[in-house]
């Protein structure tokens, strides 16, 4: 790989959106790199188990995602494991650098940075992920079926889960922080005349306790008291927020207040030839399946977009060399 050499797409990220668009670019038979800091599959990988993804039953994360990657490497991807440092968009190609020094320049640009749940900072949080502590219900919701669960939050996203968990879970506690939940009023009235829901106001999580079985406690704090107790649960789901891995935005890219990058159907921003996929982009749901599709429509539409971009570069040449660039 050399410093001037350019490829018509750059992908960074290698999540399932990633993966998914470097498939139908290869397919396109675009000249395309894919750059991923870590492990390919991204947030996948810590996935204990996935069983909404169609054509799997039931798969583990890291099996999925050791799927998309062989599935794209099959292909001819090219990957490079580095950390993307900038995105400068440009008017004849779009650059970026990575944080080895080197520089990459495309016609096209797919962001799959994704985004990450907030954290509670709290001991046993980090140790027992994917063993009773979760961040989507939809995703972990299943395996609590008839089992008693803790959710912390009070916005919309809590109580919506909380809702959902309802459904399956013999008994869910919400905690909150405060003596008021902060989401919607009819989120409200639903959450508390929900029978399988019971509210403790002015708490919060200060720790997560498990053994060889997984999850089966939570030390809960007074925010007024400072007392603490021990709360029996088998899960603990946390909603607290969410916030879009966005550094890489190019300044000027248009963003909604939350962070997330605003596109049109084709995930194309208002840059012209730069597309936002996945947890990144502003949409209604957030699943292993929609950013999938995601990088289907952004790599279909960045194909397009480099087809026009080369067709215009040839029509500009002088007579004698279009027939050389053809």
């Amino acid at each position: 790989m050399s410093q001037s050499e350019i490829y018509d797409l750059i992908i960074i990220g290698g999540g399932p959106g990633g993966l998914s668009a470097g498939v139908y670019a290869m397919r396109a038979a675009l000249k395309t790199v894919l750059i991923e800091m870590a492990a390919p599959g991204g947030q996948v990988n810590n996935s204990d188990s996935v069983e909404n993804w169609p054509g799997d039953e039931h798969i583990s994360g890291a099996e999925l995602a050791m799927k998309f990657s062989q599935h794209a490497q099959s292909y001819g991807l090219e990957i490079i494991y580095q950390e993307a440092a900038e995105l400068e968009p440009g008017l004849d190609y779009h650059r970026v650098k990575l944080a080895n020094g080197s520089i990459l320049q495309a016609h096209a640009v797919i962001l799959a940075t994704g985004g990450s749940p907030r954290k509670l900072h709290v001991p046993g949080e980090e140790d027992y992920y994917g063993k009773g502590v979760s961040y989507c219900a939809v995703c972990d919701g299943f395996f609590f079926r008839n089992k008693t669960v803790v959710v912390v939050g009070g916005g919309d996203t809590a109580a919506e889960e909380s809702l959902y968990l309802a459904k399956l879970a013999k008994k869910v506690y919400l905690v909150h922080r405060r003596d008021a939940l902060r989401a919607g009023a009819l989120l409200q009235q639903r959450v508390k005349t929900d029978c399988n829901i019971e509210i403790l106001w002015n708490s919060v999580a200060a720790e997560i306790k498990a053994d060889d079985g997984g999850v089966y406690a939570v030390v809960l704090k007074d925010t007024q008291t400072e007392e603490e107790r021990e709360l029996a649960t088998d899960g603990v789901f946390i909603f607290i927020g969410f916030d879009p891995n966005n550094k890489l935005v190019p300044a000027g890219t248009k963003m909604n207040a939350d962070g997330y990058v605003v596109t049109d159907d084709k995930c194309e921003t208002n840059s012209p030839g730069i597309y936002v996929i996945g947890d990144l982009r502003e949409k209604y749901g957030r699943q292993i399946v929609l950013s999938a599709a995601d990088g289907c429509t952004a790599a279909l539409a960045a194909a397009r977009f480099v087809e026009t971009r080369k067709t215009a570069e040839v029509c500009e040449l002088p007579e004698e060399l279009k027939s050389q660039a053809s």
